[in-house]
């Protein structure tokens, strides 16, 4: 009787462990079918650009994407100047093409410049030849100007896949995003564009801003005071990832690989 007891006991114990095991090879699953799996485990499974970096030093990077106009541009590097600045520009192919007087102004102030494409498209619906084609020309109109390598890149519009980042990889690109949008490119108020940046800066931070943006120029005093007066500095966004040895979670944030 008792061993009956205990042979049932065990029989049960160990259908309950076989459905256990099926319930969460089930999960895993629908987990990553979903795309849970990335929220949950907090790891991408999709191929993500860098929108802020895991950092203890209270380093942050503020771009500036160049394709319409130059007006501003010259108040935003007397800015950076003043305020010991060291910023990021993202430039396409026909903006380089057609000042490139600023692209070198740019370069001679010591600042990064990548590539923000060659047209200006939503490069996730172009196929990988048009994609390698709009990176290799727009990277090759830059360093004909500043005879410095290209290694970093924003996709127009933030728009990306997969396809896109994957040839950015094979082509030695970084492709970069932001976590603070200013939102400049609305021509909303400084003050309103101060505000949004210095309310959501955090340690490795990247900030989006416009070079030819209606009131970036006068927004950039204030963003820059109040945050170095925080501790905050501004750097290259060359110098503020990391180009080997990393992993970009489910948010975007990139990491030293040795901390995941």
């Amino acid at each position: 009787m008792w061993k009956n007891t205990v042979a049932v006991f065990i029989g049960k114990r160990s259908a309950i462990f076989l459905l256990a095991l099926i319930f969460s090879a089930a999960a895993c699953v629908t987990l990553k079918k979903t795309g849970a799996y990335a929220v949950y485990y907090n790891v991408s499974l999709r191929k993500l650009p860098v929108y802020s970096v895991e950092r203890e030093d209270k380093k942050i990077a503020i771009s500036f994407d160049c394709a319409w106009g130059a007006e501003k541009t010259d108040e935003l590097l007397r800015v950076t100047k003043e305020y010991g600045v060291k910023c990021t520009f993202f430039v396409t192919q026909f903006w380089a093409e057609k000042y490139p007087g600023y692209v070198e102004k740019i370069r001679s102030a010591g600042h990064d410049i990548g590539t923000h494409g060659a047209t200006h498209s939503y490069m996730s619906k172009l196929s990988e030849d048009k994609i390698v084609n709009e990176l290799e020309t727009s990277c090759a109109a830059i360093e004909k100007i500043t005879g410095e390598k290209v290694i970093l890149f924003r996709p127009p519009y933030g728009d990306y896949n997969d396809r896109l980042i994957k040839t950015c990889e094979k082509g030695g690109l970084y492709a970069i995003q932001w976590d603070v949008d200013s939102l400049d490119w609305k021509n909303v108020s400084a003050r309103d564009i101060a505000s949004r940046v210095i309310s959501r800066v955090k340690s490795g931070s990247i900030i989006l801003c416009h070079n030819n943006a209606e009131n970036t120029p006068e927004a950039l005093p204030e963003i820059f005071a109040n945050l170095q007066g925080r501790g905050y500095e501004f750097v290259k966004i060359s110098e503020l990832i990391y180009m080997e040895n990393y992993t970009v979670d489910a948010d975007g944030r990139q990491r030293p690989a040795e901390k995941t």
